[in-house]
């Protein structure tokens, strides 16, 4: 019959001396303690951190134990979801024996890799920024580029706004021009506007 509390007590005192200072006990019943996973240092000596508390169950190790991210720094969420699938699977791959040394190293070469991926993403949006300020200026500097597309729209714009030009510049000159009207001897030149009246022209002005 396997004696789980001491299996459990026998991990417990070997992973307190492998992190002798990033392990805390928590508590004894049931024992919960707590190891904190530091990446190695990334860009300008950045470096990622979590911590892990662990939490024996009864039937440890044929049975997974509790864990939780206990607090973070420069971690996403979405990343220290990443984690805890990854404790998951390696949890359940290794049921059956002590494991935490197992789950502590498995986290700590994701978080090698996620300041990496820090890194890899700075570097992807700073050259996104500079893109765009280049475009923005190339922009400025070209104005708008002639297409066919644009070219036809100006195109039929600027027919249209000069045939409306004409159909105002030739009402202005009909209402403009004098009109000549036949007396018995002679032309009479009338303003624009008349009134025919009792068989006659007669001017309103």
């Amino acid at each position: 019959m396997t004696d789980y509390a001491e299996e459990q007590r026998n991990e417990l005192e070997a992973i307190e001396s492998i992190y002798p200072d990033s392990f805390t006990v928590l508590s004894e019943v049931p024992t919960s303690f707590t190891i904190t996973v530091t990446s190695d240092a990334g860009e300008n000596d950045e470096t990622v951190e979590v911590t892990l508390q662990f939490t024996y169950v009864e039937k440890y190790p044929d049975e997974v134990p509790l864990w939780e991210i206990y607090s973070q720094e420069n971690l996403e969420d979405s990343d220290a979801e990443g984690i805890l699938t990854l404790l998951q699977q390696q949890a359940e791959e290794n049921l059956g024996m002590v494991m935490i040394f197992t789950l502590v190293t498995a986290v700590q070469d994701k978080l090698n890799e996620l300041v990496d991926e820090i890194k890899n993403r700075r570097e992807e949006e700073k050259r996104r920024k500079e893109e765009a300020a280049e475009e923005a200026e190339k922009v400025l500097f070209q104005g708008t580029v002639v297409t066919i597309e644009n070219f036809l729209s100006w195109k039929a714009k600027f027919e249209l706004e000069m045939a409306e030009l004409r159909r105002k510049r030739q009402k202005e000159e009909e209402q403009s021009t004098p009109i000549l009207v036949l007396s018995s001897h002679n032309y009479q030149t009338f303003p624009p506007i008349l009134q025919l009246q009792s068989g006659t022209l007669k001017s309103l002005s």
